[in-house]
């Protein structure tokens, strides 16, 4: 039994020495925000009067939103198996491809900040230790992130930028550039923070530049030098968190 539990202990050593200085800030982080409640929890929370239920764990994931326009009252679900929409609980099998992809890009934006850092270990993202850095007086570990094309979805091109304290391992800023809807770029400062269910939920101001092309990584500068514009706020609402049965 002693010889079991020194090669078990080895092998868990190894495992963590072999991980990248990256993976083990991102690592420390999702820590630092929920940890295994993520993947334990159903959370539910009001977005821009769109109200979400999402789930998201390791091998599955289930986000739905739910609003009423003229139609009547829509709802939307993304999960492995696909995109399906219903409006008054009738499925709509009228959608178009493009139709399909923008409702799922917009279902998944949402959960994935809303998430954030969990989701930061999917298969698909390749994650980059950039270094230390400063900024408004607090230390940060910058992490560069990217995708592979095989399983990073439509948008495996775009490129994310986290800053996370050196200290408390939480996230106070991101940085982004995305390719549709005609592209840009924006850097995102946490304005407040909530935590239920032991999960740290996040609001931001979500800030632009005056060049859209502006490369993402100049953006602590523009900031710093306070070139950025406020463009929106984000904020999660009524946010509800339900442990799932193990």
């Amino acid at each position: 039994m002693k010889y079991l539990i020194i090669f078990v202990l080895s092998i868990t050593l190894i495992s963590c020495n072999s991980k990248t200085e990256a993976e083990k800030i991102v690592d420390l982080a999702i820590e630092a925000h929920g940890g295994n409640n993520y993947p334990n929890s159903l959370i539910e929370f009001d977005f821009r009067n769109i109200h979400y239920t999402i789930y998201k764990s390791e091998n599955s994931f289930e986000y739905i939103r739910e609003f009423e326009d003229s139609t009547g009252m829509v709802k939307d679900v993304l999960n492995n198996e696909g995109f399906t929409r219903t409006v008054n609980s009738v499925k709509i099998d009228t959608l178009t491809e493009e139709r399909i992809g923008a409702f799922s890009r917009s279902v998944n934006s949402v959960a994935y900040f809303a998430f954030l850092p969990y989701g930061l270990n999917d298969p698909a993202v390749i994650k980059t230790y950039v270094g230390k850095t400063e900024l408004n007086g607090e230390s940060y570990h910058l992490i560069k992130v990217t995708f592979q094309k095989e399983g990073g979805g439509e948008d495996f091109d775009d490129q994310f930028l986290y800053w996370i304290g050196e200290e408390d391992y939480l996230m106070d800023y991101l940085a982004y550039s995305y390719h549709t809807d005609g592209g840009g770029v924006r850097m995102r400062e946490v304005s407040n923070a909530i935590e239920k269910g032991g999960i740290r939920f996040q609001n931001y101001l979500n800030l632009k530049p005056e060049d859209k092309n502006t490369p993402v990584d100049s953006m602590q500068v523009l900031y710093e030098k306070g070139k950025l514009e406020l463009l929106s706020e984000i904020n999660l609402e009524n946010i509800q968190v339900r442990e799932l049965k193990k």
